[in-house]
């Protein structure tokens, strides 16, 4: 009908063709000429949110996508405040450098919380996050999700600890009793419940006298005896950090078990969290922000991914996590298409902030329980440098070894590094480029350059080939 009285008209943009995995296909937007001949094309590409500055990076971040229809966003407004980028160590420190932006943007006047949205590629990156802007003092709301410590997992572990660390804890006894399943249902909890106010006893107290008792039968108690058993085991146990206590509790529960992937990789995050710090101190601090509800928060910073934040605009974006694996997403790799729905996903993120962009990435980074070094997203080369301030502030620190004090040895001489930070190096394939970063001796050697071409680059020594000029 539609091909006879030639009447159809249809709308889109194929540069944020971002839900693939929910059916999408960004080729009914790029075919619509060749299903429907003679349509007339007509390209709004004037944008009335964005800065210059902003829509020439995100021009130019898009332009690399081959299967596109071509087009220049561009504006009336003024250049605006350079985009930012800062590559730090750790994802903490990220975390810590984006809440202190804001705080300073906040005390200055020029922006409310309300202004500012924190966009991140997967929902594992917004627990450090939370947690520096908890620490700054800073009101937030995770916007198309739940916040990482109101998680039901997250909340379900603590309780479990909390139960082990004090057999008094009536309240995470309530939540844990039947978690994983162990037929223990509420007519038995009942039960518990009226033992525990006659002989005016916890929960658990109360439990091993119904254990002994008539009024329960034979295949519960033996339920509840397992129960209580695998609390005792558990509290008799001497862990030596809030890590160890997690993940022996996690596992030996059953709790991990019954997980699914997504969930499992939350606790697992969690259990990152509190390596080498105290059980009790961790466990406190903790609860308070499972127990924490900010909401009601009218004038709050807007957390959530990339998928979530299309259709929204803020005058100030953060977009954390420009890594290798993180933005492109690790299963994007070695996926021409993936790669470009990735790269669309970015320029998403671009296109949400109307006055400031401040783009970060970390060098160190806890993905899936595991510490892992991370490089600089692909992306970061293709943003023209002439919009874009670069600030590294990453540092490396010295490995100390530990020398025998009873005979006091020379100290071997330190070789001199073949390249010093600032130095101009050439490559054979990426031509001229900085040093921005070096540590190492000799041919251990290790640097970080930056290259006007392709971006940031780690090299080692060795392999590299590089000339100092």
């Amino acid at each position: 009908m539609a091909m006879q009285h030639r009447n159809i008209c249809a709308v889109g943009d194929d540069d944020q063709s971002i839900y693939k995995f929910r059916g999408a296909d960004v080729k009914h937007i790029l075919n619509f000429e060749k299903d429907f001949p003679g349509t007339r094309v007509v390209r709004l590409e004037r944008n009335y949110r964005s800065s210059q500055n902003i829509l020439e990076v995100a021009n130019a971040v898009i332009s690399f996508n081959d299967k596109r229809k071509q087009k220049k966003l561009w504006t009336e407004r003024k250049n605006g405040e350079m985009v930012r980028f800062c590559w730090l160590n750790t994802e903490e420190e990220e975390a810590s450098h984006i809440a202190k932006i804001i705080k300073e943007l906040y005390l200055k006047g020029t922006h409310t919380y309300k202004d500012i949205g924190i966009l991140y590629r997967v929902n594992l990156q917004s627990r450090s996050i939370e947690d520096a802007l908890r620490e700054a003092g800073l009101p937030y709301k995770v916007i198309g999700g739940i916040s990482f410590y109101q998680r039901k997992e997250i909340k379900d572990l603590i309780a479990y600890v909390r139960l082990v660390l004090n057999h008094g804890d009536n309240v995470s006894l309530r939540r844990i009793i039947n978690i994983p399943s162990r037929g223990i249902g509420a007519a038995t909890l009942l039960k518990i419940e009226n033992e525990a106010k006659k002989k005016s006893l916890c929960l658990f107290d109360a439990i091993k006298l119904c254990i002994k008792s008539n009024g329960i039968v034979t295949t519960t108690k033996d339920k509840l005896h397992k129960f209580v058993q695998m609390v005792e085991k558990l509290s008799s146990v001497n862990y030596k950090s809030a890590s160890e206590m997690l993940k022996t509790v996690a596992d030996k529960s059953g709790y991990m078990a019954v997980l699914d992937e997504e969930r499992r990789q939350n606790v697992e995050e969690l259990i990152s969290s509190s390596e080498g710090k105290n059980i009790q101190e961790f466990i406190d601090k903790t609860s308070l922000l499972t127990n924490h509800d900010n909401v009601s928060e009218s004038n709050h910073i807007s957390l959530m991914t990339l998928h979530n934040a299309k259709g929204l605009e803020f005058p100030v974006v953060f977009v954390a996590g420009l890594e290798e694996g993180l933005l492109p997403y690790f299963k994007a790799h070695g996926n021409e298409d993936e790669i470009s729905e990735e790269r669309r996903l970015f320029y998403v993120g671009i296109t949400r902030a109307k006055d400031f962009l401040v783009l970060s990435g970390a060098r160190k980074r806890r993905l899936y329980a595991k510490l892992q070094e991370q490089e600089p997203s692909r992306f970061l080369q293709d943003i023209p440098r002439n919009r874009c301030n670069w600030i590294e502030k990453v540092t490396q620190v010295p490995v100390l070894r530990c020398v025998p004090s009873a005979k006091k040895k020379p100290e071997p001489r330190k070789m001199r590094p073949y390249f010093d930070s600032g130095c101009r190096v050439k490559h054979p394939v990426w031509g001229v480029g900085v040093v921005r970063d070096c540590y190492g001796d000799g041919e251990d050697q290790k640097v970080m350059v930056n290259f006007p071409a392709i971006g940031l680059k780690r090299l080692s020594l060795k392999l590299a080939n590089l000339t100092k000029l």
